[in-house]
């Protein structure tokens, strides 16, 4: 925990912007993927604005990024969101959106006709819809846009984003988001950026359990194991998962990445719209409950990749 929590106010890395005029914008929650993003924005020369539900962190990202200029924090949504072009938010789950975008403080009620409001957070198809037709009523445009990275992602500012929504919002709000993007892609209507993230958990969690059996048998028959994987890594069963979390499976570290919490979380997500549509889903299901498992086992905070910790105590950390 205390690794992961100095991550949050590392400073971002530098990367090279594409030019284009600079927007006025918000960001709503600092967490340890909106904090880089917010940063990146900043960079890439836009007026940033600034909220988080604890007012210290926006107050801490202002003074990281004072030298600057052009930034400031709000004590509400809707103060951040008024005037700004574009709206980004990144919260945690269907509830927070909801608390940042509705009512009397939230982002919609301080938001300009034409604006765009931007939605990073893993939530559901079904809150995206619901607020883009609420966004419609306002005479907004509202993009589901949850993202695929991780925190190292963010700070590099290479995440990449699956989109929601109307054509004309996202190609007004795809060059923005390219500050701390490598890829930003609208993948159709409303709902589809997050049932596009919900494709990405999928594999991941299928991927992390088959990478887990395979070290934990490697160890288990005695095999040098970091050579191992970088052996194999050069074939057919490379993948993001091994050349990042191979090595550090094998070292027992886990106290980084994207936490079991968050993984439940999105898996969930992802189970209740199996229940909708039909699909079957009998290996997610069950990496979901082994992700249980490592939970009341403490790992609540561990990466995803501790799944390990199940299959052999050599691994524990």
């Amino acid at each position: 925990m205390k690794e992961r929590k100095q991550a949050m106010t590392q400073s971002i890395e530098p990367r090279e912007y594409t030019h284009i005029a600079p927007r006025k914008v918000a960001f709503l929650g600092l967490g340890v993927m909106g904090y880089p993003m917010a940063a990146h924005l900043r960079r890439a020369g836009h007026a940033v604005t600034v909220y988080n539900r604890t007012a210290a962190k926006a107050q801490a990202w202002c003074a990281e990024f004072a030298q600057w200029g052009d930034i400031r924090s709000a004590p509400t949504p809707r103060e951040a969101a008024h005037g700004a072009e574009l709206v980004f938010c990144c919260v945690g789950n269907d509830d927070d959106v909801r608390s940042v975008v509705l009512g009397a403080d939230g982002a919609f009620a301080g938001m300009q006709s034409g604006a765009i409001f931007v939605d990073h957070t893993t939530a559901s198809a079904a809150v995206a819809r619901e607020l883009a037709a609420q966004a419609r009523e306002r005479g907004l445009a509202f993009v589901d846009a949850p993202v695929s990275g991780g925190q190292a992602g963010a700070q590099k500012g290479v995440l990449t984003v699956m989109c929601g929504g109307d054509a004309t919002a996202f190609d007004a709000m795809q060059p923005v988001a390219m500050a701390y993007a490598r890829a930003c892609t609208r993948i159709g209507e409303s709902g589809a950026g997050q049932l596009a993230k919900m494709v990405n958990q999928t594999c991941i969690a299928g991927m992390v359990q088959g990478l887990s059996e395979a070290v934990a048998f490697g160890l288990q028959a005695g095999l040098d194991m970091p050579l191992v994987l970088e052996v194999i890594g050069k074939g057919a069963a490379q993948s993001w998962q091994m050349d990042n979390r191979g090595k550090t499976m094998v070292e027992g570290r886990f106290d980084f990445g994207f936490a079991v919490d968050w993984m439940r979380k999105d898996l969930g997500l992802v189970l209740d719209e199996a229940k909708r549509n039909g699909a079957l889903l009998p290996v997610t299901a069950l990496v979901d409950q082994f992700y249980a498992e490592v939970q009341r086992g403490g790992g609540n905070r561990w990466d995803t990749s501790s799944l390990i910790t199940r299959l052999t105590p050599r691994v524990r950390p």
